[in-house]
């Protein structure tokens, strides 16, 4: 299972957004990463496709996806009806490891890959250990009977308070049912998805 497996603080400290979730020391050095500091030398203004392809690293470093896989999503989006950029955050909205971490499964998508990938989550009842399976409208996600008891799970449900419009969530049978693709304004990241686009036009 291909994914990014290098320093993550760094990486949010580039995007100064905690891109991970809560990380101390992005707390303590909130700038850019750098030997001096943020104010150590001037930096340049930034050119139209360095804008680009900053946000398209973000996408994929938000998402844990790799260059390859993110251009196939990217060219599935193309031919999709709908605005294009809206469609590709979709496409990374449905997969189902995305959906384990928004259902408050896990804590991370980090963690939500690694139980699928070891096979404590079912899609309709049959066991997919595959992170990027990408969900339809009307299927249901849960915990596999006998994986309801991990403490990461139990410990990440239980304090998880966050809830999606397009997730319906039964915390009784540690499961939910992927209601419909989100819409633009419902999806939370700050991901400027039209600069994506015209990166990819080119």
């Amino acid at each position: 299972m291909a994914r990014y497996t290098g320093p993550k603080t760094r990486i949010a400290r580039k995007f100064k957004e905690a891109i991970y979730g809560p990380d101390k020391w992005m707390e303590r050095k909130p700038h850019a990463p750098g030997q001096h500091g943020p104010n150590a030398r001037r930096r340049k203004k930034e050119s139209e496709y360095s804008n680009q392809l900053r946000e398209k690293q973000k996408a994929k470093y938000t998402y844990g996806i790799l260059e390859r896989q993110f251009e196939k999503m990217y060219h599935t989006a193309t031919s999709k009806r709908g605005i294009t950029g809206e469609v590709l955050l979709q496409l990374c909205e449905a997969r189902l490891d995305n959906t384990v971490f928004r259902l408050g499964i896990a804590p991370t998508r980090r963690a939500a890959r690694q139980l699928v990938g070891h096979g404590h989550i079912t899609v309709d009842g049959a066991p997919v250990n595959i992170p990027s399976y990408s969900l339809r409208a009307g299927q249901t996600v849960a915990v596999r009977e006998r994986s309801r008891s991990l403490e990461t799970i139990t410990n990440s449900v239980s304090t998880t308070n966050s809830r999606f419009d397009w997730l319906d969530w039964n915390g009784t049978t540690m499961s939910g049912k992927f209601i419909t693709m989100p819409e633009r304004a419902q999806i939370p990241e700050t991901i400027r998805e039209q600069l994506i686009v015209e990166l990819y036009s080119k």
